[in-house]
């Protein structure tokens, strides 16, 4: 039974100081729903004045907001948690809309960034710091963490809710105030995040949101006032954001790219494998840093690996989830994310790369689809081997030993994800420990970790020292300070005491 779609305005609004404030600037960008190819609204492209009112508002809300006692800012993130769980199916809806992902999908958004939540209730925990007494004679330590000043998160389209949700519960706990430039291509669940953490308690100014391209990047970079900024897009985005932020003072974390490999030895459990690499790498459409591009069967795996990868792509449907709640997998973001990789399915198709599946063909004939699509005999010197193509789009490579399989893994410049499937546990301990990259899977498609724990990329995966999520999350958005102490002892002798 088809879905009706939420309504949304003509044009985005920014969310400034707990209100919606109309923006006169430009258009950055049509929203569109990838499904259909409808306009459904224009985002504005803030220049660095409209990002100065946003970063002034969180500004002024610091001292107040730091100033209250971390247990009354947990009960207020306690209240926020109610609130977003009562319209989680909203904001599913919403990013069903402006991104595209199945129904499905769209919660797990939700959910996995509701767990990020969960974590930083516990901020009176998380923030204690430690005590040493008597660290010389007399002389007590005490440290503490303190909270930075104003934060920004930049965010991708790939994840609406989740990845700003990596971000925003974390600073706000630990006392600092944020400002979120999300996508233009997904402004409605940004907006609609801010406006129900304000429902929960949170007070006005401490969480904002602005619009725009890459002027409001560089804007939130540059501007004295913001101390971190927090970044989720491709590698080189990553890289120049990192470089820049930090030549102005800034703490950073800025996340990368990837090509993650799902490794298939010949004594994995074959029904519960092609489940986990269909999740992997057709799930939200091959968009994610996590999605599982490079696919490896070792030795005798590689055959029965071609043979059900195949058949399992061929009965995925495609299509509006909004629509029809049974179909398997969405778009792609927009029109020309499917130009690019039908680009790229042709120059590999014309130099000769083996189709198992050809996602150019089988496409509905409204929205921006790509099928689920694998390259067969693909080698390290191949580009579809290399380079990260951020779609419903597979390497199948033979490599004739775990050995020889890790070697070639190794030399990506990436470091995200890597899973083995397997029922050896002797291969499973040599991959993990073999492996450079951040996160490791052993029968898992996708090795996202949970909240409590860090989103750990590598190499150019991940630019900074302190990653998303966890303890680093806490660590990243708070500075220590420590406390020395020294009492005269004769004190309470001449005070006859």
């Amino acid at each position: 039974m088809p879905s009706s779609a939420p309504a949304v305005a003509d044009r985005v609004a920014h969310f400034i100081g707990g209100r919606q404030c109309h923006s006169q600037a430009p258009q950055a960008a049509e929203v569109c729903n990838p499904a259909t190819g409808d306009v459904l609204s224009v985002t504005p492209a803030a220049g660095a004045e409209e990002v100065a009112t946003a970063v002034e508002a969180a500004r002024a809300a610091f001292p107040g907001w730091s100033a209250t006692p971390v247990t009354q800012r947990a009960k207020i993130l306690f209240c926020c948690r109610q609130v977003l769980h009562d319209h989680a199916e909203e904001l599913a809806r919403l990013i069903c809309l402006e991104n595209g992902k199945t129904l499905d999908e769209a919660r797990g958004d939700v959910t996995r960034g509701l767990e990020v939540l969960d974590f930083a209730c516990h901020i009176p925990h998380l923030l204690k710091g430690e005590c040493l007494s008597d660290v010389a004679e007399q002389l007590d330590g005490m440290t503490s963490r303190e909270p930075l000043g104003v934060c920004a998160g930049i965010t991708p389209f790939n994840f609406p809710v989740m990845v700003p949700m990596w971000m925003v519960p974390l600073a706000v706990a630990c006392g600092n105030t944020f400002v979120l430039k999300p996508s233009p291509k997904v402004p409605f669940s940004a907006n609609r995040l801010a406006e129900l953490f304000c429902e929960g308690g949170l007070p006005e100014g401490v969480f904002n949101v602005v619009h725009g391209g890459r002027e409001a990047v560089a804007a939130l970079c540059e501007h004295r006032d913001v101390r971190a900024v927090s970044f989720v897009g491709s590698t080189p985005a990553a890289r120049w954001v990192y470089e820049t932020a930090a030549r102005h003072g800034k703490r950073v974390q800025s996340a990368g790219g990837a090509k993650n490999v799902l490794l298939v030895m010949p004594d994995a459990d074959w029904d519960s494998t092609i489940r986990a690499i269909m999740g992997s790498a057709f799930g939200c459409a091959g968009q994610r840093c996590m999605a599982g591009s490079l696919l490896m069967g070792v030795g005798a795996a590689a055959q029965p690996l071609r043979e059900r990868v195949s058949a399992a792509a061929a009965a995925l449907t495609l299509g509006s989830s909004l629509e029809d709640p049974t179909i398997g997998m969405g778009p792609v973001i927009d029109r020309a994310a499917r130009d690019r990789l039908f680009g790229a399915i042709d120059r590999a198709d014309h130099e000769g790369l083996p189709l198992l599946c050809d996602g150019r063909s089988r496409v509905p004939q409204r929205g921006f689809f790509v099928g689920p699509t694998i390259f067969d005999h693909v080698t390290p010197d191949r580009a579809m081997f290399r380079e990260e193509l951020f779609g419903p789009v597979v390497a199948l490579a033979e490599p004739a030993s775990l050995g020889e399989a890790i070697d070639w893994l190794n030399r990506l410049p990436y470091g995200n994800g890597a899973t083995i499937f397997t029922s050896s546990g002797a291969a499973a301990r040599e991959f993990a420990r073999r492996i450079s990259c951040g996160m490791v899977g052993i029968n898992v498609g996708v090795p996202a970790p949970m909240a409590v724990f860090p989103f750990c990329g590598w190499g150019d995966s991940f630019f900074g020292d302190l990653h998303v999520q966890g303890m680093e999350g806490v660590q990243f958005f708070t500075r220590q300070k420590i406390v020395l102490s020294r009492w005269d002892q004769g004190y309470i002798r001449r005070q006859g005491w």
